[in-house]
């Protein structure tokens, strides 16, 4: 009787009823894909397709970078707290700063994780080459460490899917040292941390 399980089970039994529904649309649409395909193949002549690299383990490398998208337009390669405090919004639900986080803001109560200024870190942007399904992907410095986890692109980055833009494009991705700052400190869930092995 445990709810998360009965919730979970009844996502699947839904997925099952839709998948079942579905399959008479997919059969024709996989038969006009292939029929799509090999007119791009004819069509292209000896251009060397890349293979769809969907649901396959993918490696991608950059640098921590900010980047100038206009004239007198400059975005550092680092946010902190401040900015979440700065862009806070009552009325709008994605910019509501939870009071506890304030409080922690307010007494800079960062723990071991703040930056040598004594800022908190959020988040940082990378050149790094990501598409939709990259979220939530590890992101290791040179040594293999965590350093981060992506969960998002710049907008002026969202046609990378097309052509990759270098001077523009950026991942964005949480910083690990907020991602325990929040386990840490505004969760309390030091027992999690007490689990991990943290190289400082």
């Amino acid at each position: 009787d445990d709810p998360m399980f009965l919730f979970v089970k009844s996502v699947r039994d839904e997925a099952a009823t839709l998948n079942t529904k579905l399959s008479e649309y997919n059969i024709p649409f996989a038969k006009a894909r292939n029929t799509y395909l090999k007119g791009i193949l004819e069509m292209d002549g000896p251009y060397k397709h890349f293979p769809d690299a969907n649901l396959t383990l993918r490696l991608t490398y950059g640098e921590i970078k900010g980047y100038e998208p206009r004239d007198a337009v400059t975005y550092s390669h680092q946010t902190t707290l401040q900015g979440i405090i700065e862009k806070e919004d009552p009325n709008n639900w994605e910019f509501v700063v939870h009071e506890k986080l304030k409080e922690l803001y307010e007494d800079k109560d960062f723990g071991d994780y703040a930056l040598q200024d004594g800022n908190m870190p959020v988040n940082l942007a990378i050149t790094t080459h990501t598409t939709g399904g990259n979220s939530g992907s590890p992101v290791m410095n040179g040594n293999g460490e965590l350093i981060g986890i992506n969960f998002d692109r710049n907008w002026e980055g969202v046609g990378g899917d097309i052509q990759y833009l270098p001077d523009y494009q950026r991942s964005i991705i949480v910083d690990i040292r907020y991602v325990l700052f929040v386990i840490d400190k505004f969760a309390n869930a030091t027992h999690i941390i007490e689990e991990i092995d943290l190289i400082k």
